[in-house]
């Protein structure tokens, strides 16, 4: 896969790097809204966290949105395939299976690493604005997880080029990069707690962490761990939203937005 993927054409690249994210994006985000909007509460298992209902207005926002950070994906497929032309960066051939495995770990943490420090600058005062349209969802879904201002998804989306010129990594390590992104994303943007039973702090937990961050706006900042908030103290407690979900509850909303609810 590493040759083809080298062979071919910048158009080529930037092709299958559209479909390629539209596709993961529809398939991930459509299943876990199944699971967590019908299936698992039919079965008993979880809870959702945010009772307040989503709205067709936000969902077209979270759509449109997706479809522009989908655009700047795709189209910047283009980088690491020319890292690789140029010679700036080159793919282990003959990877072993434990070697992928490695890699994938050590891209996870980074991952979570880059992640973290993007996500930061995005609630400064000077980002903020760029950040802005990720936070219109108040109450997560799983369709939120590509929702991002330009700026922002380019922020996001160089996650590998660093990594790809300190190492040559095998081609599998890097493509599972998007794909374990995108699958934690859904699972923190779910607006479901899919294992009740486990502590806060559990790698289960994510989803409860997440929907804290945008409940209360600012605070856990991390992806999938929590080491990073933990490091820089910026992790929220366990029960930070729970003032601001029971007052904005209790209020009525207008007939405009009760209009289409799910």
């Amino acid at each position: 896969m590493d040759q083809v993927f080298q062979s071919l054409s910048a158009w080529q690249v930037i092709l299958w790097g559209l479909l390629f994210f539209c596709g993961i994006y529809l398939l991930f985000g459509s299943i876990t809204w199944t699971l967590t909007r019908h299936l698992l509460p039919a079965l008993g298992i979880g809870r959702i966290l945010d009772p307040r209902p989503v709205t067709t207005a936000q969902l077209r926002h979270e759509f449109t949105w997706s479809g522009l950070s989908i655009l700047i994906f795709g189209i910047g497929m283009i980088f690491p395939w020319g890292l690789l032309q140029l010679g700036w960066a080159s793919l282990d051939p003959n990877p072993s299976g434990w070697q992928i495995v490695l890699e994938i770990l050590v891209l996870a943490i980074w991952n979570d690493v880059h992640f973290w420090l993007n996500h930061r600058l995005l609630h400064t005062r000077w980002l903020r604005r760029f950040h802005l349209p990720h936070h219109r969802s108040v109450v997560t879904t799983p369709f939120a997880t590509y929702s991002f201002h330009p700026i922002e998804a380019l922020m996001l989306g160089n996650v590998i080029l660093l990594p790809m010129l300190l190492h040559d990594f095998s081609f599998w390590a890097l493509f599972s990069v998007p794909l374990f992104s995108l699958f934690f994303n859904c699972v923190g943007h779910a607006n479901y707690d899919f294992c009740p039973g486990v502590s806060y702090a559990h790698w289960f937990a994510a989803s409860r962490r997440h929907h804290l961050h945008h409940a209360c706006y600012n605070g856990n900042y991390g992806f999938q761990f929590t080491f990073m908030d933990r490091l820089f103290g910026t992790r929220l407690k366990a029960d930070a939203a729970r003032l601001v979900i029971g007052r904005l509850a209790k209020r009525k909303l207008p007939d405009s937005m009760d209009a289409g609810t799910t």
